[in-house]
Order: C-alpha cells, then structure tokens, then sequence
C-alpha cells in the first residue's frame, strides 16, 4: 500500500497573503504628486477694468498641439526658453524693446528698479502634459534664478536660504512671478 502525503491547507495562507497586502496599502503613503507648487493670486475685481499693458511689457510663449513651443512670434526651444524668460524679465541694458522698469522703495532693500513685463503663456488642448510641465519648469526656474542673482548679491545667499521673512519678502517684491496663463484653446499647427 502507497504512503499517503499529508498535504497543507491553503487557504487561510491565501487570506493571510490578502491581509496583508491589504494592510500595506492602508498603511503606505505614495508620494509621486506632480503638479506646479504656485499660489494663485485673487480673483478679480468684476467692476474694475483691466490694466492696459503695453506691449513691450509681454513675452509670449505658445505652445501648439505638436508641442512645438513659439517664443515672441518665432519657433523656440526649450533649452534656451529659461534665459530668454530671464533676459527679459532682468533687461540688463534697459533695451527699448524689453519691459520697462519701475523704481519701488522695498523695505530690506531701498530703492529697487522692479520690472514691468509678463510672461504670457498660451497652450493648445492638444499640448502634451510632459511639454506643458517642462514650459511651466523652465519660466519658473528663470524667475527662480533672478532671485537667487539678487539674494546672492545683497544678502550673500541663494534666496532658499534666506532666514529672515523680511529678506524674503524684499526678493519677492523685487522679481515677482508675473506669469499668466489664458485658457487653453484649439490654436492649430502641425
């Protein structure tokens, strides 16, 4: 006669298995938000009339449907778009052609030339999320790099580093993030 082979009950393993993997997805958080940190300013005053913005004053970039990114009216690309957005916001040489630049008495940092221009940022429906972010990225870190320029320059560190609120606020004062965004719409383009 043939030994019988005793054999495991499997089951309660398979509902210990389920128990388990239940109990880590509760427990484990997955930190992969992507999105852009950027407070959004108040709404506007419905019975206030726009700002006239000269024209000299707006840098616009538009991204079409083929993510292919148009910086002032010509073909750009993106590797340069971060110096191009910081070329214009600094204008260094008081270019004509670049914003104007209007004195502000900014407490922490005197008298301070704060420029007028704007980052007009345009995308099609079509835009791809990666080209979006990668636009988003690259004005942001123009902005960002300004700031660190200027806090490097009158307070010895980068902006991050600042510890002081006033510093921080003086910064921000002086190179704000002028960046503005219209609704997405079908522009076309191949």
């Amino acid at each position: 006669m043939a030994r019988k082979i005793p054999q495991l009950n499997a089951g309660s393993m398979a509902d210990i298995a389920f128990l388990l993997l239940i109990f880590w997805l509760v427990t484990t958080t997955m930190d992969t938000d992507t999105g852009i940190v950027r407070r959004l300013p108040p709404p506007p005053d419905p019975t206030a009339e726009p700002p006239d913005i000269k024209e000299r004053n707006v840098f616009n970039v538009l991204v079409n449907k083929s993510d292919r990114l148009f910086v002032e009216g010509r073909l750009g690309d993106i590797r340069t778009l971060r110096s191009e957005a910081k070329e214009f916001l600094a204008n260094p040489y008081d270019k004509p052609d670049l914003p104007e630049k209007k004195f502000e008495e900014i407490p922490g940092l005197g008298q301070y030339p704060v420029s007028r221009g704007v980052i007009s940022l345009k995308n099609d429906r079509g835009t791809s999320y990666d080209m979006y972010i990668q636009v988003q990225n690259e004005l942001t870190a123009a902005v960002n790099e300004l700031r660190d320029e200027l806090s490097k320059q009158r307070f010895g560190v980068k902006f991050a580093d600042l510890k002081d609120d006033l510093s921080k606020e003086a910064v921000q004062k002086a190179i704000p993030v002028a960046i503005s965004e219209a609704e997405p719409e079908n522009i076309g383009g191949k």
